[in-house]
């Protein structure tokens, strides 16, 4: 299966849907960033905190800056773990790797906020820092975007903490899943049984309704999907139904047995049975893993009910 590059990644609409929705949650700004440690400040987005993006306007600014983002991607050793890194000018970021096969292979960096009330002498400070000597209506915008960033207490910054980790987990079962789904160096015929796997997936998929619709032979289109894949058709349809049924499993509102038929399992048990072979848990068990990080107020009484 061919690796999708950050660049692919980055392009995904989902990556600017969730970046927004992000900010509306949290009024906190969200990037999606390479997985290198960077030779250059790289910008948070056109929602970027005011005072980070005027401040590294400056030389100093936009070295300190940069060393902070450096820093935060030589702390992303453990894949679990996210890494907060502070500032000259008391600022606060996190960053969250995105990992698809044991990869990093993006980082979602957020922050840019305070942790504690700013003051007149934090602001001396750090102007002296990166340059006093700039005009004073530039002093001015730089004060006032100062004291205009968000100051988050431990709480709410734990909370956008999870949301990162729920986000950074998502991204890498999408990206994974979309790898999966396509390779751009697979035979044509394994990337139309592919689709038609995928526009299929909640029916019955046999073998042979499969090679009809690509237009080869049984022998040779089993032999073909094996090499492209490593798996076999009927494995790769039950991998696809589990991708959707975990995607359909961040709805509290479904039910497992709408999910389990959604998916294309059949009946519920059968569903149970694989889910939990192939995941180690119980859709029940797995939905309760979301909710804590999720923040859900409580499904509905129905939504778990099989």
């Amino acid at each position: 299966m061919s690796q999708l590059t950050y660049q692919q990644i980055v392009r995904f609409p989902v990556i600017a849907f969730y970046e927004d929705a992000f900010r509306k949650a949290t009024g906190v700004t969200l990037a999606v960033l390479p997985p290198e440690e960077p030779l250059q400040r790289r910008a948070m987005g056109s929602r970027e905190n005011a005072f980070c993006a005027l401040a590294a306007t400056t030389p100093a600014g936009c070295a300190a800056c940069l060393e902070v983002q450096a820093r935060a991607q030589r702390g992303l050793a453990h894949p679990a773990a996210p890494r907060q890194v502070h500032c000259y000018a008391g600022l606060t970021d996190v960053a969250v790797q995105v990992r698809v096969q044991g990869q990093h292979v993006a980082t979602l960096m957020s922050g840019q906020v305070f942790r504690r009330e700013p003051t007149d002498r934090d602001f001396d400070m750090v102007l002296r820092f990166i340059g006093a000597g700039r005009d004073k209506a530039w002093a001015a915008g730089l004060r006032k975007a100062y004291f205009d960033t968000p100051v988050v207490n431990a709480e709410r910054f734990e909370a956008i903490i999870q949301l990162l980790t729920v986000f950074a987990q998502y991204l890498s079962d999408y990206i994974d899943h979309r790898a999966f789904a396509f390779s751009p160096d697979e035979p044509a015929a394994v990337t139309s049984a592919k689709r038609f796997v995928l526009e299929h997936v909640d029916e019955p998929i046999a073998l042979e309704h499969v090679v009809a619709h690509v237009g080869v032979s049984r022998f040779y289109f089993c032999k073909l999907f094996k090499k492209a894949t490593g798996m076999t058709l009927t494995e790769y349809v039950t991998r696809m139904r589990l991708e959707k049924a975990k995607t359909l499993l961040a709805d509290p509102a479904l039910r497992i047995s709408e999910i389990s038929y959604a998916s294309g399992f059949g009946s519920i048990p059968r569903f149970n049975s694989v889910f939990k072979q192939h995941t180690g848990m119980a859709p029940t068990a797995f939905r309760a893993s979301l909710r804590p990080q999720q923040g859900w107020a409580g499904a509905a009484p129905e939504a778990n009910s099989q």
